[in-house]
């Protein structure tokens, strides 16, 4: 297997904010050959954590997918002449939370319901193929609302129930740019809890009232990310998907493939295809079609 950061790339859309992206490489698998989390899921679908830096002070926003990844992040901000890091949390997921152990000196910020969650599932995950032993959990936990400086950048942190009952996503005001953790997804969600998607839809539409110039999700295009990220049309198209997919399934209709079911977004460009997440669709498909039914 190679170095387990071998393919990571550090990228910057914007002045002061780096994103350090990985994976959707075929063929590349970082962790082994046989089925698990990390090259089935996080790797295959590419993966970003972020930093905002500004002078001495850096926030970085998950650890990554691995202690060396996280390694990467803290060696290139320590190279940047920050000394001072807090990391933030966007939901309790294992592929944003792999690396907490390098930084269990520093302030690791969270929603309360994050805490919650990864005490709930602490033996899981410290068991998991490959496991996260140690678990380092946040010491600074809040609820709704954070709002925080970097040097002299401004930044919120607040509370949406989409993907995760425990979304927090990073907002800019001044630049207007969302880091949207899991809340948005290129080229489509994952449907982690069937029970509460209309909680999700919901909670998209909130979002999408306030002003966002750009948004830098954990999982999208590499080159994208790189240019700057998606404007909210990538909102949109999360939702639309949802509702379609809720509606149905609810109604017993036939679900084709998600180049066709996502078709309209794919060709404004909204969304960009990418054809393993057709994996993701279809488990999608079976949740949905599982909650209908109340299984």
């Amino acid at each position: 297997m190679p170095d387990m950061t071998s393919t990571l790339t550090i990228l910057q859309p914007f002045p002061g904010i780096f994103a350090y992206y990985d994976g959707r490489i075929a063929g590349t698998r970082l962790h082994s050959e046989g089925p698990n989390w990390l090259d089935d899921g996080a790797y295959a679908l590419g993966v970003a954590s972020y930093a905002i830096v500004d002078g001495s002070e850096a926030l970085a926003y998950d650890t990554h997918i691995s202690v060396p990844h996280a390694k990467a992040i803290r060696g290139h901000l320590e190279g940047l002449g920050v000394t001072s890091i807090r990391v933030v949390l966007s939901h309790w997921h294992k592929d944003h939370v792999a690396g907490n152990a390098v930084f269990a000196d520093c302030e690791i910020i969270a929603l309360a319901l994050t805490a919650e969650r990864l005490a709930e599932n602490r033996e899981r995950i410290k068991t998991a193929t490959p496991p996260i032993d140690p678990l380092v959990t946040p010491n600074r936990l809040f609820e709704g609302r954070l709002d925080l400086e970097v040097g002299q950048r401004k930044v919120e942190l607040h509370h949406f129930a989409i993907h995760s009952a425990d979304g927090n996503v990073l907002w800019l005001p001044e630049e207007k740019l969302l880091l949207a953790g899991d809340t948005v997804e290129d080229c489509t969600t994952f449907i982690a809890e069937a029970e509460h998607v209309a909680t999700h839809i919901a909670e998209l539409k909130r979002l999408r009232d306030w002003p966002i110039a750009r948004i830098l999700p954990s999982h999208g295009d590499r080159a994208r990310i790189a240019a700057g990220g998606y404007d909210a049309a990538l909102i949109d198209a999360n939702r639309s998907y949802l509702e379609r997919l809720m509606k149905a399934a609810s109604d017993g209709m036939p679900i084709g493939s998600l180049k066709d079911f996502a078709a309209d977004e794919i060709a404004a460009g909204s969304i960009l295809y990418f054809e393993p997440y057709e994996e993701v669709h279809d488990s999608n498909v079976a949740r949905m079609r599982a909650a209908a039914k109340g299984i």
